[in-house]
C-alpha cells in the first residue's frame, strides 16, 4: 500500500479586518444592559485579536458593513442574497490560495478535485470554476464535501487519502472556503450574538500524492455522542444559516476525549505525540481539548496562535494550523489533528512529519 502525503499547505484570508466592527456591532444588539455587560466580558476573554471577512466595515466602525449588508435599524439579509454573495466573493478568495499552492503549474497534472463547505452552495459552484481558471482536465473527477461543519476538511483529506491509496499516481487538489459572515443573525440572545465574535472567512487548500513530501497521513478515526446531537445544528433557514452551539459543548468534549483516545492515537500515548493541530472553534474548545487529554499548555499553542489571528474559519481552520506545523516541521515528528462538528462529533486524523 503505497503512503499518502499532504505535500503542501496554502491558506488566504479576505482583505477586510473586522474584529473589532463586529463586536460593536453584537454588543448594540443586546436586548440590556446586564447582556451588554456579559457580551463585554465574553469579548474580553475570547482570546481574538483579528478576523477577516469579505464584507468591508462602514464608517462610523460597528454601524455595519459596506453596501448595506448588515446595517444597524435594517433587516438582515436573506438567504438567497447571501448565496450570491458567496457566490461572487468566493474565487477570488480560493484564486489567492490557489496560487500560493502552486495551482498554475500543477493544475494540468491534478486528477482529483475535493471541494468542501459549509457556508455557500451554487451549481456550477467553485469547483468548476478552478477547473476553468487553473486548466485542470475537464475529467478531472470532483466531489463536494458539503454541510459538516468545521470538521469536513478532515474528511476531505480522508477522502485524498483514499483516492492515493487506491490510485498512487493520483493527485489531489483540496480546497474549504468558508465564508461564515454571510451568516450573522439579527439576534439579541447572548448564545446567538456570540457568531459575531468568533466566526470569520477563510480558504485552506492542499496538495495530496504519494510523494513523500509534508506531512505522510497515518490513519483517520472518527468519534460521535449521539446523546449530543442537538448541541450543535447548522440548519439552512429563511434569513441565512441557523446556527446551535450550545455552552456544553466544552464540557461534553472533555468528558469524551478520554474515552476516545486510545482509539484517536492508534494505541500511542498522548506524551509520543508531538504536534496537536485541533480546530481552534473557540478558547473554550481548546481548553476542553487540553483538559480531556491532559496536555501541556504549549501542545496548543499553534492552534491558540490561528485562533487569536483569523478566529474561527470552520472547515478551512485545521488547516491553517497544518499550514503552520508543516512550515516549521522536523522529520519524524508524530502528530495528531482534530476537529469538531453537528452531531456532537469528531474527525481526527494521525500523521507524520517527512
Amino acid at each position: 500500500m503505497p503512503g499518502v502525503y499532504v505535500n503542501r499547505i496554502a491558506t488566504a484570508v479576505p482583505p477586510h479586518q473586522v474584529h473589532e466592527a463586529f463586536s460593536i456591532f453584537a454588543a448594540g444588539q443586546t436586548a440590556n444592559e446586564k447582556d451588554r455587560r456579559a457580551f463585554a466580558r465574553m469579548t474580553d476573554r475570547c482570546h481574538i485579536e483579528r478576523r477577516h471577512s469579505v464584507l468591508a466595515p462602514s464608517e462610523p466602525l460597528g454601524s455595519g458593513t459596506s453596501c448595506g449588508f448588515y446595517e444597524r435599524g435594517r433587516a438582515f439579509p436573506t438567504t438567497r442574497a447571501r448565496m450570491a454573495r458567496y457566490e461572487s466573493a468566493a474565487p477570488a478568495l480560493a484564486e489567492a490560495a490557489l496560487e500560493r499552492l502552486g495551482l498554475a503549474q500543477e493544475g494540468p497534472r491534478i486528477t482529483h478535485l475535493i471541494f468542501a463547505t459549509c457556508t455557500g452552495f451554487t451549481a456550477p459552484g467553485l469547483d468548476n470554476w478552478a477547473i476553468n481558471r487553473f486548466g485542470i482536465p475537464g475529467h478531472v473527477e470532483r466531489t463536494v464535501v458539503g454541510f459538516m461543519g468545521c470538521q469536513a476538511a478532515i474528511n476531505a483529506l480522508k477522502l485524498a487519502w483514499h483516492v492515493v491509496r487506491s490510485d498512487p499516481a493520483a493527485r489531489v487538489c483540496v480546497i474549504c472556503l468558508e465564508l461564515c459572515t454571510l451568516h450573522l443573525q439579527g439576534a439579541t440572545a447572548l448564545d446567538q450574538l456570540l457568531s459575531f465574535l468568533i466566526f470569520a472567512d477563510g480558504c485552506a487548500t492542499a496538495l495530496v500524492s504519494a510523494d513523500p513530501v509534508g506531512l505522510r497521513i497515518d490513519g483517520f478515526r472518527a468519534g460521535l455522542v449521539p446523546q449530543a446531537a442537538d448541541m450543535i445544528t447548522w440548519r439552512i433557514g429563511d434569513n441565512g444559516f441557523d446556527m446551535t452551539l450550545s455552552g456544553m459543548v466544552p464540557f461534553t468534549l472533555a468528558h469524551a476525549l478520554p474515552e476516545w483516545r486510545d482509539a484517536i492515537l492508534d494505541g500511542a500515548d498522548t506524551a509520543e505525540i508531538d504536534l496537536w493541530a485541533v480546530h481552534p472553534g473557540g478558547r473554550s474548545i481548546l481548553d476542553a481539548v487540553a483538559h480531556g487529554l491532559d496536555l501541556p499548555e504549549a501542545a496548543l499553542a499553534t492552534s491558540r496562535a490561528v485562533l487569536r489571528n483569523n478566529g474561527n474559519m470552520s472547515s478551512a481552520t485545521v488547516m491553517f494550523v497544518l499550514e503552520e506545523m508543516l512550515a516549521t516541521r522536523v522529520p519524524g515528528q508524530r502528530g495528531c489533528a482534530m476537529a469538531f462538528g453537528p452531531g456532537l462529533s469528531a474527525e481526527t486524523m494521525r500523521f507524520r512529519m517527512v
